[in-house]
């Protein structure tokens, strides 16, 4: 009888051993065991991302002609709004450069774009972040910002050889610095606790009181500068703000882009200057 329970319980014994060998493993050797699993699963993630975006264009190949034309056509008109705005862009980078030479003001820091294609995503009540497939063979650093059209998508907090795990702004474990438009004063943003199938939400914190915001007259919320984005990059919309605890500020909800989601391409700012 004894032998038979023995058997019966000698998978939690072992699960057991497991943990507890775990627990007591140095620091070091857990970081490296985990950096060495990451490095052995990037291939199956990286292939199966390759597969996904096989399928996507052979599903796009059965598209009708007259589909592929209206398509072209918005794209002619995005290519022409985006010409425009290079230029534009160009034209305040020379003004701003001006102005600072006539200041004597410290340069802004620059960053090299690079665009990287969204490998998986890992989304919980805990986390939100997602990896993609560029790492320390594009120069990707730990602690790079990475955006999208609609702004801010996160930062970087692990970089592999061919892979990088970005922890996004959806995430409770992301904090940044910044400020309502047109107002220089610093607020703090946190991600919030998301559900998977609700609408990316995060947290305002540290608002002046004189501020108000409803669903129908939002305040819009971007990057200061203070940190590793540049500043003015669109974080989301403040929808509501009450006093904090102490009243001396007010906390409230920040309501962020919906693609975030679904997102297959983003770009990476890696700093020219990282001591700047």
């Amino acid at each position: 009888m004894l032998p038979k329970r023995f058997d019966q319980a000698r998978p939690f014994v072992v699960l057991a051993s497991i943990l507890l060998a775990w627990i007591f493993l140095p620091l070091f050797a857990k970081v490296f065991t985990r950096a060495s699993f990451f490095e052995i699963q990037a291939p199956l993630i990286v292939a199966d991302s390759f597969v996904r975006d096989l399928q996507t264009f052979w599903s796009n190949k059965a598209h009708s002609k007259d589909e592929l034309l209206k398509a072209g056509k918005q794209v002619a008109g995005l290519i022409a709004q985006y010409e425009y705005s290079n230029q534009r862009a160009a034209y305040l980078e020379g003004e701003i450069l001006r102005l600072e030479n006539l200041l004597k003001l410290p340069s802004m820091p620059d960053y090299r774009f690079e665009a990287a294609r969204v490998a998986r995503r890992d989304f919980s009540a805990w986390w939100q972040r997602m990896i993609i497939r560029k790492g320390s063979n594009y120069g990707i650093t730990v602690g790079a910002p990475v955006v999208f059209a609609g702004g801010v998508v996160g930062r970087v907090t692990e970089v592999h050889k061919y892979t990088s795990v970005v922890d996004l702004v959806t995430s409770p474990t992301l904090r940044l610095a910044a400020t309502i438009a047109g107002d220089p004063r610093p607020v703090s943003y946190q991600g919030g606790l998301n559900n998977t199938f609700s609408s990316p939400r995060g947290t305002v914190d540290f608002v002046s009181t004189e501020f108000f915001a409803s669903p129908s007259v939002t305040k819009h919320l971007v990057t200061s500068g203070m940190g590793v984005f540049p500043p003015g990059i669109t974080i989301g919309e403040i929808t509501m703000l009450e006093p904090s605890a102490d009243g001396l500020f007010k906390n409230g909800e920040v309501q962020l882009d919906q693609r975030l989601g679904t997102l297959t391409e983003v770009t990476v700012l890696i700093p020219l200057n990282p001591e700047d």
